[in-house]
């Protein structure tokens, strides 16, 4: 049960991803074929290749990440602190910073990875990305060989689907009927692509990151029927 893992063996986390190039005349003809390949069954014939380009982040073959942003707990005397920090920049430091995170403070047994529709988005994205930039998979990321139950990775979106399996719930819809509190306040993940290329405002990722990296935990404790954190516990360093 949930309620038994120790809050502090788990690491939270939100991923945030644009296409690998501004514009899709950016690719080489390869790779804008391939492109057009991969989308056809997405856009089917609503779109072209170039004008579904946009959306391009949410395949790690197409995209790259730009921000990955981690929340912890640290539980001392009944005082309960909700740490957040978050790596952004270029994609490889991204990707290596994160990967001495883990392996400096969550490398044990015990210790647990936690996203919401991470097992289907963020943890398989920031693993390929790591191949692609041949970076060697930390032990939490390299699933090769491992049983269902030795994956260390938890999911709010499989934890809330109670064994049902042919519904996707949003982090939106799910703070929503929680009560908790949205963070969808200043832009959305169809947004971000512009807010990174047109706008050149990582701070507003950044923060939007750290808001859904803060829902994740907040929904987790909603599961285990804890009290929700207050403004005054959430430390952003």
């Amino acid at each position: 049960m949930i309620s038994k893992l120790n809050l502090e063996d788990i690491l939270f986390l939100d991923i945030e991803t644009v296409p690998e190039t501004q514009y899709f005349s950016d690719l080489d003809t390869t790779k804008q074929e391939l492109w057009e390949t991969k989308s056809r069954y997405q856009r089917k014939e609503e779109f072209t290749a170039e004008a579904f380009y946009d959306r391009a982040g949410i395949w790690a073959e197409f995209g790259k990440i730009v921000c990955i942003s981690v929340g912890y707990f640290a539980i001392q005397n009944d005082i309960r602190t909700f740490r957040v920090t978050s790596f952004f920049g270029e994609e490889p430091k991204i990707l290596k910073d994160f990967k001495n995170l883990l392996l400096s403070h969550f490398s044990q047994t015990k210790h647990l990875l936690c996203a919401h529709n991470g097992k289907e988005f963020d943890f398989p994205y920031i693993a390929r990305r790591m191949i692609i930039h041949n970076i060697k998979l930390p032990y939490k990321l390299n699933l090769f060989g491992k049983k269902p139950w030795e994956v260390p990775h938890l999911d709010t979106l499989e934890l809330w689907k109670f064994g049902d399996y042919k519904n996707y719930t949003s982090l939106k819809l799910l703070t929503n009927v929680l009560g908790i509190p949205s963070p969808k306040d200043d832009i959305d993940g169809s947004e971000v692509y512009k807010v990174y290329y047109q706008e050149n405002e990582i701070d507003r990722i950044v923060t939007y990151c750290e808001k859904d990296t803060i829902a994740v935990a907040q929904i987790f404790l909603r599961l285990r029927g804890d009290a929700l954190l207050h403004d005054n516990e959430i430390m952003h360093v």
